[in-house]
């Protein structure tokens, strides 16, 4: 019957039209579309007539900006938005993401009633299947964060699945998640609502118009360049869609926007004989890859296939999108799917297969943000098929960015600043979202790594590493290694096991961490982001005062680790500065923080300043030279005794190792753990290691990866930026209070906002909790973003999970507020409030208790007991 229908439909396409989809009003009934001459400036040029930029420009004339030009190249509403498949959905993986998500469809459902522009808006509810117990649990966990920000969801049983659709063919689920408050709209209309609502509030609006390129000077945004002549403006937003990368490209000082375009296929049928009621439940059955969609009384059904098709690579293509070839060979196994799930609909008639480019991004999150680059140049583009679904929430985020100088919400994973140049490649992009358009309905589980684009960057010491068994995790284009196969293990299966629960990795990394604790181990940490900051004169001291939050000002050869803060007195960045000299100092960044960090210190850097700014990252090899047996190892390759009283912790020194010199040597690990930090020339680099490796072998050394790392220092209760840190979060939140230096005799960004936090008190607490009834062995892991219960009710989720092997428990650190049990608000949260309260942690659905530390249980790392042995009740230890 397939087949039969396939035969028809081919029958068909070349005599039907495809007409009226979306219904899409004439621009100029719903917006006032100027056709008269440019104006000679403006505040804000905003490209993109689509649900992106016509979202910035409603919620920038919503905050009091007015002095706003959109410009589209075509019609309103013309580009994908036309084509979006309509469906508003709030299940997403990520919180912030699942805040913009509910946000639009909040701002969607009252802008009918705001502008009078019907934009079909219908609260569907959405279903999304299960076919596996995995699957499930990717669901429970999705669940489980959805109901603490307020979106109802609940998991229900395949018979409940046939009630809610009983068109739906249940006998392969295993069951599913309902959200009863998701909708379908009209995405075309949406944006003409928008628009008008923009026009409204003084907003000028062009069709037809081309930005030709961003006239930038000195690094700032200065005006536009169309085919109907220049504007003079202050701010630039590209939300040029699948153009925006060529747009960025295209100005005086070129902006990097990662992102490429593949087809994307969806189809339209008749309606059905008893025609689907409007409020029929969207279905997402990412096992099957397909969506399904109520649309007129028939069905709307698209997906994600496993072999999708990039387009344009080339370079721009046509003003206006319109449809692409149909390609039903490229469709059949979607439609395959779409007919098992729906059996009914073998003999329905299918009006036309829908073929239009979607934009995806490297790492399947949208971009947003001021480019690194040029101030004043900002981008919303990249939605990865969720533009309606982010359209209302990221158009409001990036209003607040421009407006206020950050948004309300962290949104570090979405910031273009988050990408380099190096993920510009179009060669790169084209074989990358090949890989992520498949993994938007593909399982992800914890751990899991991008198979494409890979071994971009990697250390001088790759090669030799991998041939020791590393197994490999990718960080802004750098190759890290995760664990070290011994040679008995199975490779292909491990490479293979991918699970919620307790992963075969487990024994690997336990022996590595044993190791650091009891002897010694190299982790090779060369991706850091390691900068150097010089001057002729104090400037550069002066400089770093302002931008940090301790004392820099410390005796040559010391390290300090401080924040780079905000106005609001959250992390920027959290980092380690080294003072080489009087006048230069080696700082020393997280991996993901190259291009934010860079960002942050040149904007701030005086204007024709004698300071030299250098990106040293790729000229270091780093060593982690971790466990009490380093000291014996770096003292015998030396020649120089590297004991506390000759190498204090925390000091920094140029020596010889082997032959090699030049080495920068410093008495820190980031974990807690005894050792030494080298940072190596990378002509060195081979040598250095070869020569730690031999000697070491008497100490019993051995690779370790960053699996072990992460469990080492979340034991030792250390926050790492871009996981528990953030720039909505304070020294003062964390137990940081010693890397602030309020009185340290001149000003540094963010410290009017501590001194009025250390006053007021804090509204969150950094907090280590100990998992008390988990098994390990048969109990789903916590691993990020579990919710946290206090008493009962939600105070936080986590930020950062592993296995403790000291502790042969679960740690989980997470952020603790204490809400107002009438109002919900906020209030001032205290060590004893910690004290005071039950504690449990949501695992996909499943509450654990946990006991609460505000302090690393420091007993527990020098006198090694069994679990059930451990007092875990004094929250003052320190």
């Amino acid at each position: 019957m397939f087949y039969w229908l396939l035969s028809v439909v081919r029958r068909q396409k070349t005599s039907r039209r495809w007409q009226n989809w979306p219904s899409v009003r004439s621009s100029s009934t719903a917006a006032e579309v100027h056709s008269v001459a440019l104006p000679a400036q403006a505040q804000v040029v905003i490209c993109g007539g689509g649900i992106m930029g016509t979202s910035v420009a409603y919620h920038l004339s919503k905050m009091g900006w007015k002095d706003i030009v959109l410009l589209e190249q075509g019609r309103l509403a013309a580009g994908s938005t036309r084509f979006c498949a309509g469906i508003l959905s709030t299940a997403r993986h990520l919180s912030i993401e699942q805040k913009m998500a509910d946000y639009s469809n909040k701002l969607y459902h009252q802008l009918e009633q705001e502008t009078g522009i019907q934009i079909g808006y219908t609260k569907t509810g959405s279903i999304f299947l299960a076919q596996t117990q995995d699957r499930l649990i990717s669901l429970k966990r999705i669940n489980s964060r959805l109901n603490v920000i307020g979106i109802p969801s609940e998991i229900i049983s395949p018979k409940k699945v046939a009630e809610l659709h009983p068109l739906l063919n249940v006998h392969d689920l295993v069951g599913a998640m309902h959200v009863p408050e998701d909708a379908v709209v009209s995405s075309a209309d949406v944006t003409l609502a928008l628009a008008s609502a923009a026009s409204q509030n003084g907003v000028q609006i062009y069709d037809q118009t081309s930005v030709l390129h961003v006239m930038v000077k000195k690094g700032q945004v200065t005006g536009v360049e169309t085919d109907k002549g220049q504007i003079e403006c202050q701010y630039f937003v590209n939300c040029a869609g699948q153009w925006a990368y060529e747009l960025g490209l295209s100005n005086e000082e070129p902006v990097s926007i990662p992102l490429h375009a593949c087809e994307h296929f969806y189809l339209l049928t008749r309606p059905l004989e008893t025609p689907l009621q409007s409020n029929t439940p969207t279905i997402v059955d990412a096992d099957g890859r397909i969506y399904i969609r109520n649309w007129q009384g028939g069905i709307l059904s698209g997906g994600f296939e496993k072999n999708p098709k990039p387009i344009f690579t080339e370079g721009k293509n046509q003003l206006e999108i319109q449809n692409l070839q149909e390609d039903w060979d490229h469709f059949e196994p979607l439609l395959s799917s779409l007919l098992r799930r729906m059996p009914e609909l073998e003999t329905l008639e299918i009006v036309k297969l829908v073929n239009c480019p979607e934009t995806f991004t490297p790492d399947m999150r949208c971009i947003m943000g001021e480019s690194p680059v040029v101030q004043g140049y900002f981008v919303l583009a990249g939605m990865n098929s969720a533009g309606l679904s982010f359209g209302g929430g990221a158009g409001k985020y990036l209003a607040e960015w421009m407006v206020h100088g950050y948004p309300s919400e962290n949104v570090w994973e979405l910031d273009l600043k988050r990408f380099g140049a190096l993920q510009s490649s179009r060669t790169f992009l084209r074989h990358r979202v090949m890989e992520v358009m498949p993994l938007l309905y593909d399982l992800k589980v914890p751990r899991w790594d991008f198979q494409t684009g890979r071994q971009l960057r990697t250390s001088p010491l790759y090669d030799r590493l991998d041939a020791q068994g590393a197994r490999w995790m990718e960080k802004h284009g750098f190759e890290r290694p995760k664990y070290f196969v011994p040679p008995d293990k199975d490779l292909l299966a491990l490479e293979q096991s991918k699970t919620f629960y307790k992963p075969d990795w487990f024994d690997i990394v336990e022996s590595e961490v044993k190791c650091c604790k009891e002897a010694v181990c190299v982790i090779d940490m060369s991706s850091f982001t390691k900068f150097e900051i010089t001057s002729t004169g104090d400037q550069a001291l002066e400089f770093l005062q302002y931008l940090f939050s301790n004392d820099i000002d410390v005796p040559v050869g010391h390290i300090v680790h401080t924040g780079m803060l905000n106005e609001g007195g959250g992390y920027e960045n959290d980092c380690s500065i080294a003072r080489l000299n009087k006048r230069s100092f080696f700082m020393i960044s997280p991996t993901d923080q190259q291009v934010h960090c860079w960002a942050w210190l040149k904007k701030h850097m005086p204007v024709d300043s004698n300071l030299l700014l250098e990106d040293v990252t790729w000229k270091y090899t780093a060593l982690n030279l971790i466990g009490p047996r380093a000291v014996d190892v770096l003292s015998e390759l030396s020649y120089t005794p590297m004991t506390a009283d000759h190498f204090p912790s925390l000091f920094c020194k140029e020596m010889s190792v082997g032959y090699a010199n030049g080495i920068r040597v410093m008495s820190m690990t980031h974990t807690g753990e005894p050792g030494f930090m080298l940072y190596i020339p990378i002509e060195y680099a081979l040598h250095v290691y070869n020569e730690v490796m031999s000697v070491g072998q008497k100490y019993g050394i051995r690779n370790a990866g960053y699996y072990a790392l992460r469990s080492l220092r979340i034991e030792k209760f250390f926050a790492f930026w871009g996981q528990d840190l953030n720039t909505l979060t304070t020294p003062l939140e964390c137990g940081r209070e010693s890397r602030v230096k309020l009185e340290k005799g001149m000003d540094f960004i963010g410290r009017d906002a501590l001194l009025q936090q250390k006053q007021h008190g804090v509204y969150k607490r950094f907090i280590m909790f100990i998992l008390d009834d988990h098994d390990t062995d048969l109990d789903l892991w916590p691993w990020w973003g579990e919710p946290i219960y206090r008493n009962g009710q939600y105070v936080g989720k986590t930020t950062s999970s592993a296995y403790g092997y000291t502790l042969e428990r679960h740690v989980c650190l997470g952020f603790v507020h204490n809400f107002s049990e009438d109002t919900r608000e906020e209030q001032v949260v205290t060590p004893d409030f910690i004290n005071r309260g039950e504690y449990e942690i949501d695992i996909a659905g499943q509450r654990f208790q946990a006991k609460a530390k505000l302090y690393p249980v420091a007993s527990l790392f020098t006198h090694k007991r069994r679990k059930d042995d451990v007092e875990l009740s004094d929250l003052h230890g320190k």
